[in-house]
């Protein structure tokens, strides 16, 4: 897997799932028996508003649980890709949602993996699973944690309704078969 830190950064606007998927790599830290901080930060407008989080997964004792510049990281609307680009580390990666955000002046020093995650949930006949696509993306391109304990975390998370369990799953599956197949 990835170094001993992994900051993350996931951002979008309320409802997206952008919160979501930063508490499942929290919780697989975690089941990886390793160090995790989750922070999120949204405004008053919730679903809807701009809502962002971040993720530190590390091998040592974390200092600062903040993230100002992420080693990877997730912008799933247009403001997000304004707002955070900057941040990232050279080096870095960062995943944008291209269903929601134009071809746009990038970087040349960090990798930009443009996932049209909207169209491809909504082929999936679930438009609400577009930010487990791109976790399932993520872990392809940049995993931190093993393959089995992701599920494992994303099914404690969202396994409270069979259902939904089964969704994710697949969700996580079509966006992991995507970044093979593409990357």
């Amino acid at each position: 897997m990835s170094s001993a830190v992994s900051k993350y950064l996931f951002a979008g606007f309320g409802g997206q799932g952008v919160l979501f998927i930063g508490k499942v790599m929290a919780q697989a830290g975690m089941l990886a028996k390793r160090q995790v901080t989750w922070i999120p930060a949204y405004g008053p407008e919730m679903r809807g508003g701009t809502a962002n989080c971040s993720v530190i997964i590390s091998d040592k004792r974390i200092g600062s649980p903040t993230v100002g510049k992420p080693d990877i990281a997730l912008v799933m609307n247009e403001a997000s890709y304004h707002k955070f680009l900057a941040s990232v580390v050279p080096g870095g990666t960062l995943y944008v949602n291209s269903s929601m955000v134009p071809e746009l002046p990038g970087r040349e020093d960090i990798r930009i993996v443009r996932v049209p995650v909207n169209d491809i949930a909504h082929e999936m006949g679930e438009a609400k699973v577009a930010n487990i696509v791109m976790l399932g993306v993520i872990q392809v391109i940049t995993p931190t944690v093993e393959d089995d304990i992701l599920i494992k975390a994303l099914m404690e998370l969202a396994g409270k309704k069979p259902e939904l369990a089964e969704l994710n799953a697949k969700a996580l599956k079509t966006g992991v078969e995507y970044a093979k197949n593409h990357f």
